[in-house]
């Protein structure tokens, strides 16, 4: 007789004990793991979607110019479980580096420790959702000494988004140039198509624009786990 040894898909413990079956006939496991943070789980799924890693999969697609048909044709799943997994993570971005950190000592003063900028560079890069004329600007800063971005924000090409990111910026900032931020426009247009100048890939509603443009931020720039978020 072959007996194999079932693993949890999440931490690989191999405290595993049976739990029942699926509406399908699949078994299903239990993890005994107190660290684990998903108890339940199955070595097959009817949908892959539910297989481990198909959700981080979908993130690293989306941040690496793949569309949401293109990312639901690859993984073979749905255009919606697409969309809907992108958008669970609208909440856990942020806009500033979360390098820079603030420390209240319960009085008027607050020192500002972490990421030290001296100089910095503010540029807009131009793209648009659902049509041309519906133009969306991505408005950013970045440090002059280490080409890191400090902060972004969405909007048209008015004074008043500019005016938002300069309030996320004054805190941490000294005076500002534009050098190497071109530069940090090119690496962008490359990674996500939705920047490009000329092509037919784009968003058709802004808060799904400004989760894709915002994850990759989060993770390349500002080094957050946007897998844990």
């Amino acid at each position: 007789m072959c007996l194999t040894q079932v693993l949890c898909t999440t931490c690989g413990s191999n405290q595993v004990r049976p739990f029942g079956y699926s509406t399908h006939d699949v078994p299903r496991y239990y993890c005994c793991n107190d660290k684990c943070e998903i108890k339940t789980f199955m070595l097959e799924y009817r949908y892959k979607a539910c297989e481990p890693g198909v959700k981080e999969k979908i993130i690293d697609m989306a941040i690496n110019g793949s569309g949401i048909r293109d990312t639901s044709k690859v993984l073979g799943i749905s255009k919606t479980t697409v969309i809907k997994t992108l958008k669970k993570k609208k909440s856990g971005l942020v806009k500033v580096n979360p390098n820079i950190q603030t420390i209240d000592l319960k009085s008027d003063a607050i020192i500002h420790v972490g990421l030290v900028c001296q100089e910095a560079e503010l540029d807009e890069q131009w793209s648009y959702v659902h049509d041309k004329s519906n133009q969306r600007w991505l408005w950013y800063a970045v440090d002059h000494a280490t080409n890191t971005v400090l902060a972004y924000v969405f909007g048209k090409r008015k004074d008043e988004v500019f005016k938002e990111l300069k309030t996320l910026l004054k805190p941490i900032i000294g005076k500002a140039n534009t050098q190497k931020i071109e530069r940090k426009n090119l690496n962008f247009r490359t990674w996500i198509k939705r920047l490009a100048r000329k092509t037919i890939c784009f968003s058709k509603l802004e808060k799904m624009h400004d989760i894709v443009i915002g994850l990759l931020i989060n993770k390349v720039e500002f080094g957050v786990n946007i897998h844990a978020i």
